[in-house]
């Protein structure tokens, strides 16, 4: 394995340059240098990567198999490197092609992110995002401070310094029983504790935000299922004689809403806050400020409807 600081990245300037022209002649007309400059290149690139890389043909050079595997990561590193160089503080979304890094729980990977990208879309066509998905908080820490995403989206992390934040949107609990159920006319907390519970939990956990209150109140329920998946969550109720409290946006949103009759918990439950976070060290960096701007957009228009 070559180590970088011993490579003149000019040569990949010059790889580049014969792969786009297919002539030693014309890739160093392209890139400002002489025949015999591109020539002396040419063997040391061959000498570097061990292959010939471009062989004679009656069309001109023709790319061996490794120069082809070599095309695209070279000429990616050398626009990605232009691009630096051309940096002037400004973001231009429509002519960037950067690639942004999200991490994202289940529910907001549901409920923003078809939005964002069409968002992101209309004014930035060549910008790409790279989706994460978490579901611990702490995964979503972890994720930022190793640089492995530029933002996360999930209920709210910690509030370490290094790590900033703010609230993007809430969702309010509902509790949900199939329609035809003989809690449906009425979902008393005697009733609700009566009842065999679907808990949706992606950590693994048997206890969740009802458990807490109920434990307040001096009572405890049964629960008939835990699941990892909230969005399967409204199905299995309308199959089923269990009950399950759940985030509003999973019901609406659910192709079974027409199955189910839908409940305010009979016991005060506070909303679940999600929040978009990012590391200090981004904060502001332009094309990152950007990104999180249109996902800021987003989030307040599902929050006004």
């Amino acid at each position: 394995m070559n180590n970088l600081s011993s490579i003149d990245l000019n040569l990949l300037v010059a790889f580049d340059a014969i792969m786009a022209e297919r002539s030693v002649t014309r890739a160093g007309a392209r890139i400002g240098r002489t025949q015999p400059a591109m020539s002396a290149a040419l063997a040391r690139l061959r000498q570097l990567f061990q292959d010939e890389l471009f062989v004679r043909s009656p069309s001109g050079l023709e790319p061996t198999p490794r120069a082809l595997d070599l095309a695209e990561p070279i000429g990616k590193s050398l626009r990605h490197a232009q691009e630096a160089l051309a940096f002037s503080g400004v973001f231009d979304p429509y002519s960037s092609t950067a690639s942004f890094r999200l991490g994202l729980s289940e529910h907001p990977a549901f409920v923003l992110l078809p939005k964002l990208l069409s968002a992101i879309r209309q004014v930035a066509p060549n910008v790409s995002v790279d989706v994460r998905g978490f579901s611990a908080r702490e995964r979503a820490v972890e994720m930022l401070d190793a640089g492995e995403v530029d933002a996360a989206i999930g209920v709210p992390v910690s509030s370490s310094p290094r790590i900033l934040s703010r609230l993007l949107f809430e969702e309010s609990f509902v509790s949900i029983v199939r329609a035809g159920h003989p809690a449906a006319k009425r979902l008393d907390l005697e009733t609700f504790v009566s009842l065999d519970h679907l808990l949706v939990s992606p950590e693994g956990d048997r206890y969740g935000h009802v458990d807490r209150r109920l434990s307040e109140l001096g009572l405890r329920r049964r629960l008939g299922l835990t699941l990892p998946q909230m969005y399967a969550a409204p199905a299995i109720v309308a199959e089923t004689d269990l009950v399950a409290t759940l985030m509003q946006g999973i019901v609406d949103v659910s192709d079974h809403r027409a199955r189910l009759s839908v409940h305010r918990p009979p016991i005060e439950l506070p909303p679940v806050s999600f929040a978009l976070s990012w590391h200090r060290r981004n904060d502001s960096h332009v094309g990152q400020q950007w990104f999180r701007a249109r996902i800021g957009s987003v989030a307040a228009a599902k929050q006004d409807r």
